[in-house]
C-alpha cells in the first residue's frame, strides 16, 4: 500500500473529508485543506452551474496563499465529487471546469463512467470511486478509476451495509491501488484502525458537519454533538438510494421514522433543477456521531484528530 505520489508529504492525518452535499463550501474546503487532510465539496453545491469557477479560484487562491506563506507545511490537496448520474444534466460542464482548473482528485459517486475519468487523467488529475460492494469497486476499477473509497455500514449519507472488515479484507485481496475506508470514522484511533484494516485513508464526513465553517443550520449541528449511533435511521425514501439521517429531523419532518415507505429507485433526480428540500429538511448523518462533542473550526477537529492518532499509534507500538 502506498499514497498516490501527490498526496505523498502533503498530509498531517491520512484521510478525506468527505464531501457533505449542500454543507460543503469553500471556506470549508480551505480549512480542512490548511489543517493537514484532503478536503472536497460536492460540484453540485456551487449553483447555478458558472459557480464552480469562482469556488475553484477561491479555494486554489487560498491554497496557493498558504504555501506561499508555509513553504515547509504545505496544505493538503483539495477533491470535487461528481454524481455521475443519469439525471445530472451538468455533469459533463461540471468536469470541463475540473479539466480547466486541473482539479487535483475527483470522487466519482453513482456510477463510473470511462469518460470522466480519461478526462481527469488528462492533466493528471486523480479519480477515487465510492462503492459499497465488489461488484460497484470491481466496475469501478475496469472503467478507469485509480482509487477506492469503500463505503461501509454506518457511514453518513448514501452508506452500504457490509462490515468495514469484510469489505477491506476482499478488496485488498485482488485490488492494491489506494484506498480510503468510510463508516463511522470520527475519531484519530477510528482512522488508525482504518489504516491497520488495509486502507491508506479515513474517510470522514459527520464530524465536519458540527464545525463552524460548514453550511449547515445550528439545529442540524447541535443534532450531532447530541445525537449517537441510535439516533441514525437507515433509509432509501428520501434519493432513491439508501442513507442514514438523524431520527430527530425524520420526526420534525412529520414522519414515523421506524414506518418510512420504500422509495422508487427509477425517481433518482440530480438533475441541475433538483431541489434541495429533502436535504435541508432531513439531515444525513453517520453513526460515529458519539464521538462529536462540540461545534469548533474545522482546524480545531483535524488537530484534535491528529492528536488522538498519534496517541493511538504510541499506545499500540
Amino acid at each position: 500500500m502506498a499514497l498516490p505520489a501527490s498526496l505523498q508529504g502533503r498530509l498531517r492525518l491520512p484521510a478525506i473529508a468527505s464531501p457533505l452535499f449542500i454543507v460543503s463550501n469553500p471556506d470549508l474546503v480551505v480549512a480542512q485543506c490548511r489543517a493537514g487532510v484532503v478536503g472536497s465539496f460536492p460540484a453540485l453545491n456551487a449553483r447555478p452551474q458558472p459557480m464552480l469557477d469562482d469556488w475553484l479560484h477561491r479555494i486554489a487562491d487560498a491554497l496557493a496563499a498558504h504555501d506561499a506563506a508555509h513553504p515547509d507545511s504545505p496544505a493538503a490537496p483539495f477533491a470535487v465529487n461528481q454524481i455521475v448520474h443519469r439525471s445530472n444534466d451538468r455533469l459533463m460542464a461540471d468536469v470541463e471546469t475540473c479539466v480547466r482548473h486541473r482539479v487535483p482528485i475527483v470522487i466519482t459517486s453513482l456510477g463510473a463512467r470511462p469518460e470522466v475519468n480519461e478526462a481527469v487523467h488528462s492533466y493528471g488529475g486523480l479519480v477515487f470511486h465510492d462503492v459499497v460492494d465488489q461488484r460497484f469497486a470491481r466496475k469501478a476499477v475496469e472503467k478507469g478509476a485509480d482509487g477506492l473509497i469503500l463505503v461501509a455500514a454506518g457511514a453518513g449519507g448514501h452508506a452500504g451495509t457490509q462490515s468495514p472488515f469484510a469489505l477491506v479484507q476482499e478488496t485488498r485481496s485482488w485490488f492494491d491501488g489506494p484506498i480510503a475506508l468510510s463508516g463511522s470514522i470520527a475519531t484519530g484511533r477510528a482512522v488508525l484502525a482504518a489504516r491497520v484494516l488495509g486502507a491508506d485513508l479515513a474517510y470522514i464526513g459527520s464530524a465536519f458537519i458540527a464545525t463552524a465553517e460548514a453550511n449547515a443550520s445550528d439545529g442540524y449541528k447541535r443534532g450531532l454533538v447530541a445525537g449517537s449511533a441510535g439516533d441514525i435511521v437507515y433509509t432509501d425514501l428520501f434519493t432513491g438510494v439508501h442513507g442514514n439521517y438523524l431520527r430527530q429531523s425524520i420526526l420534525e419532518a412529520g414522519l414515523d421514522p421506524d414506518a418510512l415507505p420504500r422509495s422508487d429507485p427509477s425517481s433518482m433526480d440530480f438533475g441541475s433543477d433538483r431541489s434541495a428540500k429533502a436535504w435541508r429538511d432531513i439531515w444525513g448523518s453517520g453513526q460515529g456521531i458519539g464521538a462529536v462533542r462540540d461545534i469548533v473550526p474545522a482546524g480545531v477537529l483535524v488537530a484534535r484528530l491528529i492528536d488522538e492518532y498519534e496517541a493511538a499509534r504510541a499506545a499500540v507500538q
